[in-house]
């Protein structure tokens, strides 16, 4: 029986967390992220606005949801991106952003006045060269001051690195050195497979490859494992003596389906109730029509697999028949 006023799914997993892509639109062109060609981006007046987001993000709180993260593409280029942000952290929630920090700088003050203490900063290479290689812009330099600004400001920073062998693999201990001396959680994320990103399971860098190499670099007497919060995505470390952490999160061969309380809601007003499901429920619609969403919202994700969207085996999950049918990555939203 499902509670009244919780988000279940059919395994009893509760819900509390929404993750709203604001658009599609990005001033990167990730690799991982974006097909090559690009996307056919949703008509203009199929985006939510800024009154739809706000709407349906206190229906989601009056369902129990209390942590919310604005993504994209790249929300800090959303029109209204400042008042959506107010609005947010008024509710009873607490707001993240996750960014490619290009225009952090021109919002510090806004989410310290606005209480927004959680940045998840995207950045898969620390050389400048190959930065502009996998986001096919150069930006490289205006990301490092604006990380390095946050860092001073004192928010809780992740960032986020995509690792891809033979194009980023070879920086795991580099990025492992940049909590040496900085408070921020560097996150591994195993490349996974979306429409168009050429993903390819030899290009997958695991969390056991990953924890081998910090311990042949370090010793394994060095590495530490962390505590990891209820829900977390996320395996943590650190290094001995280190002022941040590390962490890896490890979809493609450790997936955490077992405790997901995650909800994606796209650019465009779909849920998605997994990363990974080609399933999606409409809420735009119903919503301009002035239904009530809550049983929308209900619906669509008591049904969820129990893990990366049916995909149960790995067999499953490398067959590109099954694993490409699914958005881009950019246009689910981070």
């Amino acid at each position: 029986m499902q509670k009244k006023n919780t988000i279940i799914d059919q395994f009893g997993r509760v819900h509390n967390y929404l993750r709203i892509s604001l658009t599609e639109r990005c001033n990167l062109r990730c690799t991982y992220c974006m097909p090559e060609e690009g996307i056919q981006l949703s008509e203009k007046e199929n985006i939510l606005t800024h009154e739809e987001i706000i709407y349906l993000a206190k229906e989601f709180v009056h369902l129990g949801v209390n942590k919310i993260r604005l993504t994209g593409g790249e929300p800090l280029v959303k029109k209204n991106i400042e008042k959506i942000i107010r609005e947010l952290t008024a509710l009873p929630i607490q707001l993240g952003i996750t960014t490619n920090g290009i225009l952090l700088d021109k919002y510090i003050d806004l989410f310290k006045e606005s209480g927004v203490k959680d940045l998840n900063i995207s950045l898969d290479t620390l050389d400048k060269d190959k930065f502009t290689e996998m986001t096919r812009r150069d930006y490289f330099d205006r990301v490092m001051r604006n990380i390095y600004q946050c860092i001073l400001a004192g928010f809780n920073i992740k960032i986020n690195a995509v690792l891809i062998k033979g194009q980023n693999d070879n920086e795991i201990i580099d990025f492992i050195e940049f909590t040496k001396h900085n408070k921020v959680s560097f996150r591994f994320i195993e490349f996974m497979p979306f429409d168009g990103n050429k993903w390819d399971n030899s290009k997958v860098v695991s969390l056991q490859e990953i924890l081998d190499k910090v311990s042949l670099n370090f010793g394994s007497d060095q590495l530490i494992k962390l505590e990891d919060k209820k829900n977390d995505t996320t395996k943590n470390y650190r290094i001995k003596g280190y002022e941040g952490s590390f962490g890896v999160i490890s979809t493609v061969t450790n997936p955490f389906c077992d405790s997901c309380n995650r909800i994606r809601l796209t650019a465009n007003g779909r849920i998605k109730n997994c990363l990974f499901s080609n399933a999606e429920t409409n809420l735009l619609d119903p919503l301009r029509k002035g239904k009530d969403i809550g049983p929308y919202i209900l619906e669509a994700v008591y049904p969820k697999n129990k893990s990366r969207g049916g995909m149960l085996s790995d067999k499953d999950f490398q067959d590109k028949e099954k694993n490409t049918q699914n958005r881009a990555m950019i246009s689910i939203g981070g």
